[in-house]
C-alpha cells in the first residue's frame, strides 16, 4: 500500500511538472497576443474586448509579436557563450567591466524614474528595459566571475539572484512594448491594403447615416416580402466577432468609423470576392 501511495505521489509530481511550465507558457501567449491585438485595433477605434476573442485566437495572435524578441534573446545568449568561451579575464578586468555595468543600470534607473519628463520620447518603453536589462545580465555574470575568480569574496547568491529577476522583469516588459508596437504596424498595415479583406454589400431595415467617405447608400425599391430598405457598398470586413460584424470603409483615413453591427435578422450581408478568372 505504501509502495502503491509512493508510486502516486511520483506520477502527480511529474504531471505537474509538466503542467505548470504549460500553463505558464500558455498564459504568456494569451497575454502577450492579447497586447499586440489590442494595440491592433485600438487603432480603428475598437476596443478588443467588445469583439469577443476567444483564449485561443489570443494564442494564435501571439507568434507574431514574439518573433522578434525570441530571436534577439537567443541571438544574445549565444553572443554570451560565445564570448564566455572565447576569453579569459584577469580580475582586474572583471571589477572595471562591473564598474561600467553598475554605471549602465543606474542611467537606466535614472531613465525609469524621469518617465514624467522624457516617458514621451520615441521608443522609451523600449530602450529604458533594454538598458537596464542587459546592464543587469551583465552584472550577474561579471558578479559570477568576480565570485569564481576569488573565492574569499564569498557567496553572491542572492545578489545574482536579484539581478537575474530584473533582467526576466526587463525582457518582460520589453517583450510586452514589441508586441504593442507589433499590433499597431499590422494594424497601419491592414488600413493601407484593406483591399485585402473581403467587400461587404450590406442591406438594413433602417438608414445608419454612414458618414464616412467612400461609403454608396442606396434606397431598395419596395416589393412583396421585402423587409430591407437599404443597401451600403464600400464596406469592408474587418473582423468577426461574438454576434457582431466590425466593419470599416474600403479607404481608411482619419475621419473614418467602425461600424458595429448585430449578427442578427436586422442586416443582410453579401460578401464579393475578386477572384482570378476561370
Amino acid at each position: 500500500m505504501a509502495d502503491d501511495r509512493s508510486q502516486l505521489e511520483r506520477w502527480v509530481s511529474f504531471a505537474a511538472g509538466i503542467v505548470a511550465p504549460v500553463t505558464l507558457l500558455s498564459a504568456l501567449l494569451f497575454y502577450f497576443g492579447y497586447v499586440s491585438a489590442r494595440s491592433q485595433y485600438e487603432y480603428f477605434g475598437i476596443d478588443v474586448d467588445t469583439i469577443g476573442l476567444s483564449t485561443q485566437d489570443y494564442v494564435m495572435r501571439s507568434p507574431q509579436p514574439l518573433l522578434v524578441p525570441l530571436l534577439v534573446i537567443t541571438l544574445l545568449a549565444v553572443a554570451g557563450l560565445l564570448l564566455h568561451n572565447a576569453i579569459h579575464p584577469t580580475p582586474l578586468a572583471v571589477r572595471r567591466a562591473a564598474r561600467i555595468a553598475v554605471l549602465v543600470l543606474i542611467v537606466g534607473v535614472i531613465g525609469l524614474l524621469a518617465y514624467p519628463l522624457i516617458g514621451g520620447i520615441p521608443y522609451y518603453a523600449l530602450i529604458v528595459p533594454a538598458v537596464i536589462g542587459l546592464a543587469a545580465a551583465a552584472l550577474a555574470y561579471l558578479t559570477y566571475l568576480r565570485r569564481k575568480a576569488d573565492p574569499a569574496v564569498g557567496p553572491q547568491r542572492i545578489l545574482i539572484a536579484l539581478l537575474a529577476i530584473a533582467t526576466t522583469t526587463c525582457a518582460f516588459w520589453a517583450t510586452a512594448t514589441t508586441a504593442q508596437y507589433s499590433g499597431r504596424g499590422l494594424a497601419k498595415s491592414d488600413a493601407r491594403h484593406l483591399n485585402r479583406f473581403p467587400v461587404v454589400i450590406l442591406d438594413t431595415k433602417e438608414r445608419l447615416s454612414l458618414r464616412s467617405p467612400g461609403i454608396e447608400e442606396t434606397t431598395l425599391r419596395p416589393s412583396t416580402g421585402q423587409t430591407f430598405n437599404y443597401r451600403y457598398r464600400g464596406l469592408r470586413l474587418l473582423v468577426v466577432g461574438q454576434n457582431r460584424l466590425f466593419l470599416v470603409p474600403q479607404t481608411w483615413t482619419a475621419s473614418n468609423t467602425t461600424v458595429v453591427l448585430p449578427l442578427d435578422d436586422s442586416i443582410r450581408v453579401q460578401f464579393q470576392f475578386q477572384n482570378d478568372p476561370p
